[in-house]
């Protein structure tokens, strides 16, 4: 059963493209009142023009959701004209670093955890108050499936997914008393611009002793153009907030749902070797080596 959206508002992060942009225009085709995060006038010009096309209304309020001042004067304002803070808050700004664990510097790992862990917490902190006084309302966060699969070279992207959701399925309990309800939501792979730049971040990497499997990587990396809309992500977020008994989380897409079968049913040493095939870590022995990668790709 669908709730009423008619005047919720919902604070959406990094809305000026991907899933944001995407669930900001279907949020507010369906009557939400939504109010979308950006980090500069040029992301808000984004929002604007996809909302005029859209024929909704969407506003934006600036803000980098790893600068502590930033966020929570823009929350103040944010404040101001929902009746002292938002219905729901949407946690979707988020990076992915790329590259072997080896690989990464500090400065990149403390960046990632920053944004896509610490960030959202910074925020549940800021909306959780006047959801608790109301009596109710939502926190949707965007995690992946890499919050319950850690693939090679995206080991930093999934721990700050795994914490995510750590701190979700935590504040879920805890906040369950007082009407409000914490969702997770898990996609796949879509194009949403987060993986353009995931391995550009990456140094020296013709120095790396996984060059080799990079190279496969950068196939991976050339299909992005090809990765469907995130749209599903943005229908499956609207229906989180508009259900009267929404799940703790939803899997978005064949291949996470894959993923995470292969992950959990299957016994590790077999779940490990296909993503190490799937990533160019090793090779199938011959002649299965077609078959097998055929395989192999429905998963990874």
């Amino acid at each position: 059963m669908e709730k009423s959206a008619v005047g919720k508002s919902v604070v959406i992060t990094g809305a000026n493209g991907g899933i944001g942009l995407a669930t900001a225009v279907e949020l507010a085709g369906r009557g939400f009142d939504v109010i979308g995060t950006v980090r500069s006038e040029r992301g808000a010009e984004t929002v604007a023009d996809a909302a005029e096309n859209a024929g909704v209304s969407v506003r934006t309020v600036l803000c980098d959701v790893t600068d502590e001042e930033q966020t929570q004067a823009a929350f103040e304002e944010i404040a101001a004209t929902t009746d002292g803070g938002p219905w729901a808050l949407v946690n979707n700004a988020g990076i992915a670093q790329a590259g072997a664990i080896e690989d990464v510097s500090e400065e990149l790992a403390r960046r990632q955890v920053d944004v896509n862990l610490l960030a959202p917490a910074r925020l549940m902190r800021l909306a959780l108050p006047a959801m608790r006084a109301r009596g109710e309302g939502r926190i949707v966060n965007v995690s992946s499936m890499s919050g319950r699969v850690a693939l090679p070279f995206l080991g930093w992207y999934a721990a700050s997914k795994y914490g995510l959701e750590a701190i979700s399925d935590a504040a879920r309990r805890e906040v369950a008393g007082f009407g409000v309800k914490v969702i997770l939501i898990e996609p796949g792979s879509y194009g949403t611009g987060v993986w353009n730049t995931a391995f550009s971040a990456l140094p020296e990497r013709e120095k790396s002793a996984y060059q080799e499997a990079y190279a496969m990587v950068d196939q991976i990396e050339a299909g992005v153009a090809d990765m469907p809309p995130p749209t599903p992500v943005a229908q499956t977020i609207r229906r989180a907030l508009s259900s009267a008994r929404p799940r703790s989380r939803y899997l978005v897409g064949t291949d996470a749902i894959g993923a995470v079968l292969l992950n959990s049913l299957a016994p590790t040493a077999v779940s490990d070797y296909a993503m190490r095939l799937g990533t160019g870590l090793t090779k199938a022995p011959k002649p299965f080596d077609k078959i097998v990668d055929r395989v192999v790709q429905q998963f990874v």
